[in-house]
């Protein structure tokens, strides 16, 4: 019995859920999303309540049960709060620079990279070493901010790279240990 799948989630104020076929859209202050729900589960929404149901139980519709439920919570947060990721770069040199939708990372390459936003997201920079990716889908956020960090991932021996801003990076002692 899936646990997750049981939960009964609660539409906010300002946010409207309809279920159309297998297909629930979610509309907030934020925006908009949309999820194409899995045909074993059903979605329910009484007085603001809302509930994922197994149509007929199996192994299968229980996993699915769990996953439409936390999707389908994302995508409430997502439109009445949204989402939002911090990144920041460690090193001598390295910085963000945001202009527009652009995002210009020196990271100790010979040349700058240049990273474009993907539409309905936003980033911002606190200062030359700080970037925040505001968005509403939570794994389109997360998936931009991990490739920002794929442009030079932190290294274990000085600490150097871009890193989430609350990720701990374990230091190696090097050669000097032996």
């Amino acid at each position: 019995m899936s646990r997750i799948g049981e939960r009964k989630l609660t539409i906010p104020d300002n946010v409207t859920v309809t279920v159309d076929g297998s297909e629930l859209t979610v509309k907030g202050p934020k925006g908009e999303l949309k999820l194409t729900v899995d045909e074993l589960i059903k979605v329910e929404i009484q007085d603001n309540i809302l509930a994922t149901i197994q149509k007929k139980p199996s192994k299968r519709a229980n996993v699915m049960q769990g996953t439409m439920n936390s999707l389908i919570n994302n995508m409430l947060i997502g439109v009445s709060q949204g989402y939002e990721k911090s990144l920041e770069a460690v090193g001598v040199g390295y910085r963000f620079n945001v202009a527009g939708n652009k995002i210009t990372i020196n990271a100790g390459y010979s040349h700058p990279v240049v990273m474009e936003v993907p539409s309905g997201m936003s980033a911002t920079s606190e200062s030359n070493t700080e970037l925040t990716i505001h968005g509403i889908d939570k794994q389109r956020v997360s998936e931009f901010a991990a490739k920002v960090r794929e442009v030079r991932e932190p290294e274990p021996y000085k600490g150097k790279g871009i890193r989430y801003k609350d990720e701990h990076v374990r230091h190696k002692d090097g050669k000097k240990a032996a």
